[in-house]
């Protein structure tokens, strides 16, 4: 069963107070709550990490690669300043979806840069808790190992027999 690793970064465990506006009004526990059901719906195993500290991120990345399949994150503001960050994620070679929550190329110019999405597979931001879940959906593709189809024998069958029609005749007309 596939393990995927979700890490919130920091800020997000003040989800819920913290600019509703923006953010919507749902903690991060509401979050993890939905990523659980998901979880048990797809069949895959979730652990859960917040921290506003970047050397705790990139430690927890830095151990994904020998229990995890696949991660999920949303490095929060680490997103645009943390080379840190970034190259933990290249360096575990995992496959990686980053999240957010609001739509960062509407939000400040600052924020429209993300240091995290060239080392990770994709990115989903601006659809609220449906971003974490798109993502997780994104994760668990990535984490399931793929299914090789069989290669088709080179044997030849043999040719149906084809049944050879007599041709109609022809009638003439007078």
């Amino acid at each position: 069963m596939p393990k995927v690793l979700v890490i919130h970064g920091p800020n997000l465990d003040l989800l819920g107070r913290r600019q509703p506006e923006i953010y919507g009004n749902f903690t991060l526990h509401e979050i993890n709550k939905h990523l659980k059901k998901l979880a048990r719906k797809e069949k895959i195993e979730i652990k859960f990490f917040q921290s506003n500290h970047e050397g705790n991120i990139v430690d927890v990345i830095g151990k994904a690669k020998d229990s995890f399949a696949a991660l999920l994150i949303n490095p929060a503001a680490y997103t645009h300043t943390s080379v840190a960050i970034r190259d933990a994620i290249g360096a575990a070679d995992l496959p990686c979806v980053e999240v957010h929550l609001s739509n960062i190329y509407a939000r400040e110019t600052f924020r429209h840069t993300s240091l995290i999405a060239p080392v990770a597979a994709g990115q989903i931001c601006g659809f609220g808790i449906d971003s974490y879940l798109l993502g997780l959906q994104a994760a668990i593709k990535l984490a399931r190992p793929k299914r090789r189809l069989k290669p088709k024998s080179r044997r030849r069958s043999k040719p149906k027999s084809r049944r050879r029609l007599k041709p109609k005749s022809r009638r003439r007309s007078k």
